[in-house]
């Protein structure tokens, strides 16, 4: 079973902001985290009752995350909700720009990137 995923992130707090309005996600753990060089505000974000979070840290750069499918990677990471409508709503609502939607087997899905540019699949299991 997946416990956690590390992003970086250019502002920390902007971040579990948008964590916590888009996805209801509960700050679980903050504080600062030695990373190779130096020391790093960093935090823990998920769903409450769920034992997955992703683990936040502050890099040194404001840039966005490169969009791009073509070199070996992470592309995106996909989220199961309930209501698509309703998730793509307050997703945009916290801050996230919506990149496509699509229905293909087994369910609807649309994809939105957070402040980072980190891109976010959203998908509804009929």
């Amino acid at each position: 079973m997946l416990e956690h995923v590390n992003f970086t992130v250019s502002n920390l707090q902007r971040s579990l902001d948008f964590y916590r309005e888009a996805f209801g996600f509960e700050v679980r753990w903050k504080g600062e985290i030695f990373n190779t060089t130096r020391t790093t505000p960093a935090a823990h974000v998920g769903p409450p009752g769920k034992p997955f979070y992703f683990s936040l840290f502050e890099g040194e750069s404001s840039e966005r995350a490169p969009y791009n499918y073509g070199p070996p990677g992470i592309n995106h990471f996909g989220l199961v909700v309930d209501d698509l409508a309703t998730a793509e709503a307050r997703a945009q609502a916290a801050g996230a720009e919506v990149k496509q939607a699509a229905e293909y087997d087994p369910g609807r899905r649309v994809y939105v990137m957070d402040p980072d540019g980190i891109e976010i699949e959203l998908v509804e299991y009929s």
